[in-house]
C-alpha cells in the first residue's frame, strides 16, 4: 500500500532513541523529509546519522530540552523554517521516575507534567498555524497503555500522561473541521531504553535480574514478549499517513494484547 507519505513533512520529539527513533526511522523511510529532536547533542548526531545512512530522504536535527517552556515553540518555529512547513507532528517524550506515591514531592510532580503534559501541548499549540497550511495535517501524541491500565510503581505516568489523552481527544473535536487529525497510541511494554530501566528497577526492589522481571511481565501477552520499536512504528507512520484520513481521535494501544478489557 502507498501510504502517501512521500515529500510529506514531519517533526518528531524525543526522536533519538526508542519509539521516537523508531517512527522518524519509520517515516523516513516512506519518504518524509523530518525534523528529528533531542536534549542530548551527541545521541541526537548519531541519530540523524543513522537514519541518513540507512535512507535517501532528509533528516534535519534539533537539540532541545522540551521541558523549558520556550523551547517546545523554538524547536517547532526551527523545523518548519528548515523544512518548509509542517505536515505530520508526533510528540513524544521519555517517561517519569518509577517509585510510589509517597516517595514524591510536589516538584516531581512538577517536573512530570512539564516532560509528559506540558511539552506535548506547547508542541501541538506552535504547531497549529503551520499544520493549518498542510492538506493533510495529523498529530500523533505517544503515551502509553497505563491511561488504560495503572502500571505499578509508575504513579507519575499513570496520572499525568492521562491528561495528554485528555488533550488529544478534546482537540480532534475541536480543530477537525480544519482538517487536522489527532490521535495518540498508547504503547505497551517495548523493547526499549526506558524498558529496560524499568525493569532494572524492579530487578532490584525484587532482589532478581533484568532477565527475570522481562520475563515476567513479558507473559501478560499471549505472544510472551515485548514489542520491538519497528512494530510499534509501523503503527505510527500508518496512522499519521494520508492513508488514514478518517482516523482521529483514536487511542490506539499497540501493546500484544497486554491490555485486557474489552474497551
Amino acid at each position: 500500500m502507498d501510504l502517501g507519505l512521500k515529500g510529506k513533512k514531519a517533526l518528531v520529539s524525543g526522536s533519538s532513541r526508542g519509539l521516537g527513533y523508531a517512527t522518524a526511522l519509520g517515516l523516513s523511510r516512506e519518504g518524509c523529509e523530518v525534523t528529528i529532536n533531542s536534549r542530548s547533542q551527541k545521541r541526537i548526531r548519531s541519530a540523524k546519522q543513522k537514519i541518513t545512512d540507512e535512507t535517501s530522504s532528509m533528516v534535519h536535527s534539533i537539540c532541545a530540552d522540551l521541558t523549558q517552556p520556550d523551547a517546545p515553540g523554538d524547536l517547532v518555529s526551527e523545523s518548519a523554517n528548515k523544512m518548509g512547513g509542517i505536515d505530520i507532528l508526533v510528540t513524544n517524550s521519555g517517561g517519569p521516575p518509577s517509585g510510589s506515591f509517597e516517595s514524591f514531592d510536589d516538584q516531581n510532580w512538577q517536573d512530570a507534567i512539564e516532560l509528559n503534559f506540558l511539552s506535548h501541548m506547547r508542541m501541538i499549540r506552535e504547531a497549529i498555524p503551520y499544520l493549518k497550511e498542510s492538506s493533510t495535517a495529523s498529530v500523533l501524541t505517544i503515551t502509553s497503555m497505563s491511561v488504560k491500565q495503572p502500571v505499578p510503581n509508575l504513579v507519575l505516568s499513570n496520572s499525568v500522561r492521562s491528561a495528554t489523552v485528555g488533550l488529544t481527544k478534546s482537540l480532534s473535536l475541536e480543530l477537525g473541521n480544519l482538517g487536522i487529525r489527532f490521535n495518540s497510541i498508547l504503547p505497551g511494554w517495548t523493547e526499549t531504553e526506558r524498558v529496560q530501566e524499568l525493569m532494572a528497577f524492579r530487578a532490584k526492589a525484587n532482589e532478581t535480574s533484568i532477565e527475570e522481571e522481562t520475563a515476567k511481565q513479558a507473559q501478560d501477552s499471549p505472544f510472551n514478549r515485548f514489542a520491538s520499536p519497528q512494530e510499534f512504528a509501523n503503527v505510527a507512520v500508518f496512522l499519521v499517513s494520508p492513508a488514514a484520513a478518517y482516523l482521529t481521535g483514536t487511542m490506539i494501544v499497540v501493546d500484544g494484547g497486554m491490555y485486557k478489557a474489552t474497551y
